[in-house]
């Protein structure tokens, strides 16, 4: 430990106490507005890849600061790498301009001979990631089935259909419906959460021989779209 913990040899010394809280402090910054982000967000879009980068990203800025210790020369060394990336690359995901920046900063430690912080911040960076997939942070599981019905008789005896949903599912949500005049039948959508998603088919079976139900499909939910 001792050996690992004097492996700095930069000119500025570094206290390796202040360089665990700064990165603790970050992580734990950044897991709270990525979990107001995931409670507040209303949007048509949402993207896990980004909510993994509202945690990552805290943490690797904490450790560039670190790493440049107010030393002019390595920030504008940074500077024209990052150009240089940003030039050559067009990185759609947020996800993976983490992953380049977390690798240029670490190049970056060892370039300045802090190999003591290239260490402790790449094994924190690896197992942050390693972590944040093994539980699939920022993942949001809303509706395990879209299903669309084709409707054939008037709208005030749908009861049926209603009392069969609720029966298989903890969650019932009323996508989109659209009734047509006369003997046109209506089209109605529903995002269902199942109370058991293995009895799917079992769902679309009694869903099928529901009198008046003309055509039933079912899609299966993504956990949201990603645009």
């Amino acid at each position: 430990m001792n050996a690992l913990l004097q492996g700095d040899y930069a000119s500025v010394p570094t206290s390796f106490h202040t360089v665990m809280l700064a990165l603790l402090l970050s992580f734990l910054f950044g897991q709270l507005f990525a979990w107001v982000y995931v409670k507040t967000h209303s949007g048509v879009s949402y993207s896990r890849s980004f909510v993994v980068s509202l945690i990552v990203l805290p943490v690797l800025v904490a450790l560039v600061l670190l790493v440049m210790s107010n030393n002019l020369v390595t920030a504008f060394g940074l500077i024209a790498v990052f150009a240089v990336v940003r030039f050559r690359n067009v990185l759609r995901d947020t996800l993976d301009t983490c992953y380049v920046l977390a690798v240029i900063v670490l190049g970056t430690a060892c370039g300045t001979q802090k190999f003591s912080s290239a260490v402790i911040g790449g094994l924190t960076v690896a197992g942050l990631m390693i972590y944040l997939w093994m539980t699939a942070s920022g993942t949001r599981h809303r509706f395990d089935l879209i299903l669309n019905v084709r409707w054939m008789r008037p709208p005030d005896e749908l009861t049926a259909v209603r009392h069969l949903l609720d029966r298989h599912s903890l969650k019932v949500h009323v996508a989109n419906q659209h009734f047509g005049t006369g003997m046109e039948g209506a089209d109605l959508s529903y995002r269902v959460l199942l109370r058991d998603p293995a009895r799917a088919a079992e769902l679309l079976r009694e869903l099928a021989a529901v009198p008046g139900v003309d055509r039933v499909s079912s899609v299966q939910a993504a956990d949201e779209s990603e645009i």
